[in-house]
């Protein structure tokens, strides 16, 4: 049986050489990397397999992002020619050929963007590496250094600069100017406790921040930001005192806890509506949890901060055994 022919592609390169490794850098369209290009993953080949198992869903945000029109993916696709490729370079020492053959090109990093490309409308023209001759050794080490030495943005980072992209969601705004208040304000409880661009220790991050706030988000959203401040301000005020009296203050910043004090606030809060119509100022905060802090100790918080849930349920047991008709 005769063996198979694959349609020969050509294509312009520049020839990069770093310490003992020599690549091309070059351009491919899209529908050439699908057509190329494959992976080997752990679950396939658990002998020489060290590639991650394609995520379908990530895959296809790539791919509607492609296709929306104005996305931009300027990322190189990095790959190994193996020997079905047939790679080599053309007289002239300009251009490389090669064939399209579906083993063609093994992926070392890019593979949830050439399937995103795939199941694209959108056919685009896409940078790529192309390293040749390497061992599994070197393509899985290759592999490695690329997935370990490269950091991405920190969340807390993007969080900060969503704005400047005009990419916010409403409750993501709303949670910014909450931060940022409570990070500018002089009279905030959490000054000098917040981090906004990066983690830091000891400090609350915008990511920390956020997720604590999303319990309450109900009760949030269509809030004026200065009134929601003062409220929760007064709020944390009075859970600080509280912890201090605990010999406990530094758990008002880690991040279970902070996230456990916030989603208790409605219980609270309920409590002060009642009996102070509405009056959220510190010292009514304080007197409606003084049987919460009589009760719980810093031991019981401690043992509790792998779970928020958990942290919620011991001071809420107080206070329900505080209200009488």
């Amino acid at each position: 049986m005769a063996e198979k022919q694959y349609e020969e592609v050509n294509a312009t390169f520049s020839l990069i050489t770093q310490n003992k490794y020599k690549f091309y850098s070059l351009t491919l369209p899209s529908d050439v990397l699908a057509k190329t290009c494959f992976v080997t993953t752990r679950d396939e080949d658990p002998e020489t397999g060290f590639q991650r198992v394609l995520d379908k869903k990530r895959a296809q945000e790539i791919a509607d992002y492609v296709d929306s029109g104005f996305g931009t993916v300027p990322n190189a696709i990095i790959l190994s020619a193996q020997q079905e490729a047939q790679l080599e370079i053309k007289a002239g020492r300009r251009a490389l050929r090669f064939q399209k053959h579906p083993k063609a090109f093994l992926v070392l990093d890019g593979q949830h963007r050439i399937w995103g490309y795939n199941l694209a409308t959108s056919h685009l023209r896409v940078p790529v590496i192309i390293y040749e001759k390497l061992s599994r050794k070197e393509e899985t080490r290759l592999f490695i250094d690329i997935n370990t030495k490269q950091k991405p943005v920190p969340n807390e980072l993007l969080l900060d600069i969503k704005h400047l992209a005009d990419l916010e969601k409403d409750s993501e705004s709303l949670l910014r100017e909450l931060f940022d208040t409570f990070h500018q304000s002089s009279d905030s409880v959490l000054t000098g406790l917040l981090s906004p661009h990066e983690k830091a220790r000891g400090k609350l991050t915008r990511t920390t921040f956020n997720a604590s706030f999303l319990t309450v988000n109900d009760i949030l959203l269509g809030k004026d930001i200065d009134e929601l401040y003062e409220i929760f301000n007064a709020y944390l005020s009075a859970v600080y005192r509280g912890l201090k009296k605990l010999g406990a203050q530094e758990l008002l910043v880690n991040p279970t806890a902070f996230k456990a004090f916030i989603s208790f606030f409605p219980e609270v809060a309920s409590r002060v509506k009642d009996r102070f119509e509405g009056d959220y100022k510190m010292e009514n905060f304080i007197e409606v949890l003084q049987p919460v802090f009589a009760k719980i100790t810093k031991v019981q918080i401690s043992t509790r901060l792998k779970s928020y849930k958990a942290i919620v349920e011991l001071m809420t047991t107080p206070l329900s055994k505080a209200f009488s008709l």
